[in-house]
């Protein structure tokens, strides 16, 4: 519970920090606002996967770290290849934005999975 919270709490931190730097220093830049949303939306959805490690037992708590890991890890594929885009107009590394929007995505789905097993009881 832990880290899912303290990795929530700190990449919701850098979404309204980065949201300030890209409204007020770069003018509302889209591709910088829309990465700070996505990694705000996800920060929220890392607390949510906090929760869910204080209550999941065997499988379905793999399947909360797993969640987890998928979100953090999409975060800085998807929302670090937008801000590096927005500041530097050059993609540091080909195909990382598309992976890390699989990755939330993927969060999103092993969410729904745990939930399913949880109504089951399994």
């Amino acid at each position: 519970m832990r880290l899912w919270l303290t990795l929530g709490g700190l990449n919701g931190f850098m979404a309204v920090g980065a949201g300030a730097y890209g409204w007020h220093g770069l003018g509302g830049d889209p591709m910088f606002m829309m990465a700070a949303e996505y990694q705000l939306a996800h920060a929220l959805a890392l607390l949510g996967v906090a929760w869910l490690a204080t209550v999941a037992t065997g499988r379905r708590a793999l399947l909360v770290r797993l969640t987890g890991a998928a979100f953090v890890l999409g975060i800085l594929l998807f929302s670090g290849t937008l801000y590096a885009l927005a500041l530097t107009a050059t993609v540091p590394v080909a195909g990382a934005a598309p992976v890390g929007g699989f990755l939330l995505m993927a969060g999103w789905l092993l969410l729904a999975v745990t939930g399913v097993m949880h109504a089951r009881g399994s």
